[in-house]
């Protein structure tokens, strides 16, 4: 049976380890008034010199995924809220603040690329490279089953998300459930 999911949909907050409530509280970090590269909603982000770049790559400790910006737009000098960053300039060249899901042991809901085998499970994953819509803001990254490893990749592979249209394990796109597992903590 094919699973409905066509697509990747990035990284969804979903739960905490242990079956502790989920807050959902969010960290604010800063991202440079000039970076250059979009990131999306739902995206794994990890930081450099202070300030939250892209977590997509290969065995990257992330600090959390991406949920949201705020900055004061230049032309109008308003306030501005996005669920994506794509470069901006903001009024004065002041830094744009992030709202990270930044827990450690949040979990997230993701599609695989490919299918995964049972043996698979508790092993870790990289994401995809970031990928997403310009119109929604929302991440389309997938789980990169191919890039596998006991313990040195960005997320561990608990279990299916048990969504019973997306649960087929047999091939690309089912829906699991992943935590951080090179976590970069800030204090």
């Amino acid at each position: 049976m094919a699973n409905k999911n066509t697509q990747g949909f990035g990284l969804i907050a979903a739960g905490m380890l242990g079956q502790t409530p989920a807050t959902q509280g969010l960290g604010k970090y800063k991202i440079d008034a000039g970076y250059a590269t979009t990131l999306y909603n739902g995206g794994a982000v990890a930081s450099a010199a202070g300030y939250i770049v892209d977590g997509q790559g290969t065995d990257t400790a992330i600090i959390g995924t991406l949920n949201g910006i705020f900055y004061n737009a230049a032309t109008t000098l308003k306030p501005t809220f996005a669920n994506f960053y794509t470069q901006v300039t903001p009024a004065n060249s002041e830094d744009i603040d992030a709202f990270v899901f930044d827990s450690p042991t949040q979990q997230y809901v993701v599609s695989t690329d490919a299918a995964v085998a049972q043996a698979g499970f508790l092993e870790t994953y990289d994401m995809n490279a970031s990928a997403g819509s310009d119109i929604t803001g929302k991440s389309s990254s997938t789980l990169d089953i191919g890039d596998t490893s006991a313990d040195a990749a960005t997320f561990r592979l608990l279990r299916t998300a048990e969504d019973p249209e997306n649960e087929d394990i047999t091939v690309g796109f089912a829906s699991v459930v992943v935590v951080p597992n090179l976590i970069e903590l800030q204090s």
